[in-house]
């Protein structure tokens, strides 16, 4: 279908938020062969299962594969999972960050339907080359539903914003404003741009993101919209831990932030331990939970941390399964189960 010019929000669109229902999440299944976990495909494998088990739980899953051998890859971790809600796609990507590549979806209350945003995705400003299968993913997805298809005219991954559904959006500078992104903008082009494309009225600026983060800072490792008016942030208390001032600086703009003219609820949510491996810092973070239907996934890192994280986000969703997984290895490809996973929303 071709790109329509038109604003989505000019046609009533918007981005609803995460905890709004779906009518499926997406997944793109990791190749053996890519980089995302260097000679640890394998021991990567039971997270990937446990995550589509739980998320089975609540909602369709829908899998991009590259072919057929791919799909039977995939298939072999997965067929003792129950299968009527689950559906492979042949849509290859480099990588499986789905939520970073993955399609944008919106919705719109007056004759109700989904479009698409096709941001263009770099890889994380050219940092994992090649990106060319991971760029088009959103347009062959909405192709392969007949949904209208939006050109979003600039770099912009779906970990590096957070909605609330009701108008705003929170981001950070560190990666937006990276001249990595798109340096022929400014912040205020940028702004207008998310307004017109996701429908949202407000945008909240963080400052940064958190050591060994490889996205330069993405919202979804920081904090959360958990509802309207709420929102769960990661802080640091060791004053040693060079996470601390970048989070504290953070902590002290939500506290600036009004919304309806009323103040954010900031839940704090703990850090875990450093994690390293090799000579790499890992961006283990509470923050990147995902929230389905019926549950919602839960990274958890043999950390004294976790039961409180747990809790947390528990309280946030009283009327959700919570479903804490180990991302020990996971979090070896840089991201947890936010980064892994896109939703589609259900029609109003």
């Amino acid at each position: 279908m071709p790109t329509t010019t038109t604003t989505p929000a000019a046609l009533g669109y918007r981005m609803p938020a995460e905890w709004e229902p779906h009518a499926a999440t997406w997944l793109s299944w990791p190749r053996r062969e890519g980089i995302s976990f260097p000679n640890a495909y394998d021991r990567v494998m039971p997270t990937f299962r446990e995550m589509v088990a739980a998320l089975l739980s609540s909602e369709p899953v829908c899998i991009n594969v590259s072919n057929g051998a791919h799909e039977a890859e995939a298939r072999a971790v997965l067929d003792d999972l129950p299968q009527e809600q689950l559906t492979y796609y042949t849509i290859p990507t480099n990588e499986p960050w789905c939520r970073d590549h993955g399609p944008i979806f919106l919705t719109r209350a007056e004759d109700p339907q989904l479009a698409v945003i096709d941001w263009g995705h770099n890889a994380w400003g050219g940092k994992y080359p090649p990106f060319d299968l991971d760029d088009v993913v959103p347009t062959r997805i909405a192709a392969t539903f007949g949904l209208p298809v939006y050109d979003g005219g600039m770099i912009l991954e779906g970990g590096s914003i957070d909605v609330n559904g009701s108008g705003a959006l929170l981001t950070t500078e560190s990666c937006l404003l990276n001249p990595n992104r798109n340096p022929g903008m400014t912040r205020e082009q940028i702004e207008q741009r998310m307004r017109d494309f996701l429908g949202v009225r407000e945008i909240f600026w963080l400052s940064r993101g958190t050591e060994g983060d490889d996205t330069d800072g993405h919202i979804d490792n920081l904090a959360r919209f958990v509802s309207e008016r709420t929102v769960l942030a990661i802080a640091e208390q060791d004053k040693s831990s060079a996470n601390y001032e970048p989070l504290q600086e953070n902590l002290a703009r939500l506290r600036e932030i009004r919304i309806g003219g009323e103040p954010l609820e900031i839940v704090l949510l703990p850090t875990s331990a450093k994690i390293e491996r090799g000579d790499l810092v890992l961006p283990a973070s509470y923050a990147n939970f995902y929230i389905g239907n019926e549950v919602v996934l839960v990274p958890t890192y043999n950390d004294p941390n976790d039961q409180a994280a747990i809790a947390t986000i528990q309280s946030a969703f009283p009327e959700r399964r919570v479903a804490a997984i180990d991302c020990r290895e996971l979090i070896w490809g840089l991201g947890a189960f936010h980064c892994l996973t896109q939703q589609q929303p259900a029609l109003p």
